[in-house]
C-alpha cells in the first residue's frame, strides 16, 4: 500500500480534536490533542497499528498538526513522547509553535 496521499482526516468535538487515517485493514491510526485555552493545544497521544508502522504515518500526522497550528496561530504543549521527538527533530523550525 502507498501513503504518498494520506487522507488525513480531522474532527473536532468540544475541546478534544483527532487527526486520523483509515487503515486498509480497518483500523485507525490516530492523533489526538486537548485545547485548553485560547491559541493553546496539547497533543496527547500518537498511534499507528503495528502492521503500518515504519510508514511515515505518524509523522505525516505531525505535520498537519504543525501546520495546522501555524496557521491557526496556536501553540503547541507535546505530552506525547512521539510529537514530542518530532519538536525535537525540527528543531529549531518548529520551535515557533512550542509552548513548554
Amino acid at each position: 500500500m502507498s501513503f504518498d496521499d494520506l487522507d488525513i482526516r480531522f474532527e473536532e468535538d468540544g475541546h478534544r480534536a483527532k487527526y486520523s487515517v483509515a487503515m486498509p485493514d480497518g483500523s485507525e491510526a490516530r492523533l489526538t490533542y486537548v485545547r485548553v485555552g485560547p491559541g493553546h493545544i496539547i497533543a496527547d497521544h500518537t498511534f499507528v497499528p503495528v502492521p503500518y508502522r515504519d510508514q511515515d504515518i505518524a509523522e505525516r500526522m505531525v505535520e498537519r498538526l504543525v501546520a495546522d497550528a501555524r496557521s491557526n496561530g496556536d501553540k503547541i504543549t507535546p505530552t506525547c513522547w512521539f510529537v514530542a521527538d518530532e519538536f525535537s527533530r525540527h528543531s529549531p523550525d518548529w520551535d515557533d509553535l512550542l509552548k513548554r
